[in-house]
Formats: structure tokens, C-alpha cells, sequence
């Protein structure tokens, strides 16, 4: 099964969206992602957001099985911010996918409350999690049981830090694409046991998608391989990677190097400066 065709490609025709810190958002900006990530919890076919997050592990048959640990890492999940991003705006058009800033040291508070100012539900907090990927869970050859519904544990004994700012200017000085990538998914993999310890959702890949803070934490690590390319002109993937499919997105990683062709870009990332 594979989902979706990049719109712009490389002719650079859309227009731009702005992806933001989630710590820096308007009031008229939060709403729209609130209301974007309701709208697409409520829908339980393959627009929805079950649907999308099922795609980073369970419910099987559709995965990530490159994602981790290869070259494809930021690429593929630079697909996968994407189609879900462009999910959002099928709902709410002006939707588009916030950052979250990990050397701030905590969760962004828009993530971080269970309600809105009026007393809704906050759908950035938590997110039911699909029942058939629970189920897949436990039938595997190492059962995984989580909660029905997301959960964290942020910063909990005995979990590493998050990453800093000395941290990620490190890792942006490198020069080497497999060693970024390399050295960026260290950084990520620390940020989600930080955010799941030993029970949230946050902290096992098959069911990590569930928790919306997955989509800031990700747009990070996307956020930070677009400042190393403003850094490091004409630093690509391998020139044998450039054609090779990111399944299940119909897509390959030469469509995923010019974010701008893509129709976004982060707020504040026009140079080559760690700003929020």
C-alpha cells in the first residue's frame, strides 16, 4: 500500500506555509492546529489521524521498517510530516505542523495542558491509540501492552537529558550527511524516551505516532536538517540514495531535499542561525 504524491515536486510552484515554534504561537495560530488535529481524530478511514500514526509501527501491514537507523531517516520522515501535514489542511486549510524546541529543556505548554482556555479538550495532549495496533502489540514475539490512550512521563528518572543548544550546534557543524543523520537521530531517540519513560507512548516506535507531540518533535528534526543545508550548500544525501523509493509514500528522497518545492518552510530558519 502507498500513500500520497508530493504536490510541488521540484518546480517550487506552491506557496509557502510557515511551520512555528509551538512556544511562540498566536492565539488565531493555536486554534487552527487544535481544530486540525480535532478534525482529523474524528475521521477513522485513511484520512485520519489513526491512520497516519499507524504508519510509524502498528497496526501492520503498512511501517517504517527503514526509517530508523539508515540513511533514509530524515528523508523518510520528511515524507511522512508531510503527507500528514497536508492531512491537516484538507480539514483546515490554514493547518500547518509547529516545532518543538527541546533545548527550552520541557514540553511545549501547548502540549503539556489537558484543556484549552474555555475547557475543551485539549486534542495536543493525548490521542486514543488504534485498538487493532494494541492488539498487534500484544500478539507480537515480545508483546508491547500500552494504555488505550497516550500518556507520558517526561524527564522521569532515570531517562536522559533532552538535547541542548550546545548540543545541536554540534551536530549542525557536521559536514558529512551520514554523519548528521547519524548524530540528529541520537539527539531524537534521547528526546522520546525523555517524553515516554518507562510507560508513555512516546518511548516504543510502534506506537510513538499516537502522542501529537510526535508531530513537533519530528518537525524539529526536520527544522534541523533544513538549517544544515542553509549551513552546508550543495550537502545532499548520497547520490546513490537519490532515486531510491520512501515507502509507503509515493515518493523518493530526491522530493524531499527542497522544502520550499514542498510548499513550507520554518519560521525563523531563513538563516543559518538556531533561532526561535
Amino acid at each position: 500500500m502507498s500513500v500520497g504524491t508530493p504536490e510541488g515536486g521540484a518546480n517550487g510552484q506552491l506557496p509557502v506555509r510557515w511551520r512555528r515554534n509551538a512556544d511562540n504561537l498566536t492565539a488565531g495560530q493555536l486554534e487552527t492546529l487544535r481544530s486540525a488535529h480535532t478534525a482529523v481524530m474524528a475521521i477513522g478511514d485513511d484520512r485520519g489521524y489513526s491512520f497516519y500514526a499507524g504508519i510509524h509501527g502498528l497496526p501492520r501491514p503498512i511501517g517504517c521498517d527503514n526509517a530508523h537507523g539508515s540513511p533514509y531517516f530524515l528523508p523518510w520522515h520528511r515524507a511522512y510530516l508531510y503527507f500528514f501535514e497536508r492531512s491537516l489542511r484538507d480539514q483546515v486549510p490554514d493547518a500547518a505542523l509547529v516545532w518543538w524546541d527541546w533545548t527550552t529543556g520541557a514540553l511545549p505548554a501547548v502540549y503539556d495542558v489537558e484543556q484549552d482556555d474555555a475547557g475543551n479538550a485539549n486534542p495536543l495532549f493525548s490521542a486514543d491509540v488504534d485498538p487493532l495496533a494494541l492488539q498487534q502489540g500484544l500478539e507480537g514475539s515480545e508483546p508491547i501492552e500500552v494504555a488505550p490512550r497516550t500518556l507520558r512521563q517526561p524527564g522521569s528518572p532515570g531517562s536522559p537529558d533532552l538535547p541542548t543548544a550546545d548540543e545541536v550546534e554540534d551536530v549542525l557543524a557536521t559536514t558529512s550527511f551520514l554523519d548528521f543523520s547519524a548524530q540528529v537521530e541520537d539527539l531524537h531517540n534521547r528526546v522520546h524516551v525523555w517524553t515516554g519513560g518507562q510507560e508513555g507512548h512516546m518511548s516504543q516506535i510502534a506506537f510513538a505516532a499516537f502522542d501529537p507531540v510526535f508531530w513537533a518533535h519530528h518537525a524539529m528534526i526536520d527544522r534541523l536538517w533544513r538549517l544544515w543545508q542553509l549551513r552546508h550548500p550543495g550537502a545532499q544525501p548520497p547520490f546513490s540514495l537519490l532515486d531510491d523509493a520512501l515507502p509507503p509514500f509515493r515518493a523518493v528522497v530526491q522530493q524531499t531535499l527542497d522544502v520550499p518545492a514542498l510548499g513550507y518552510d520554518y519560521a525563523s530558519s531563513t538563516s543559518s542561525t538556531v533561532v526561535t
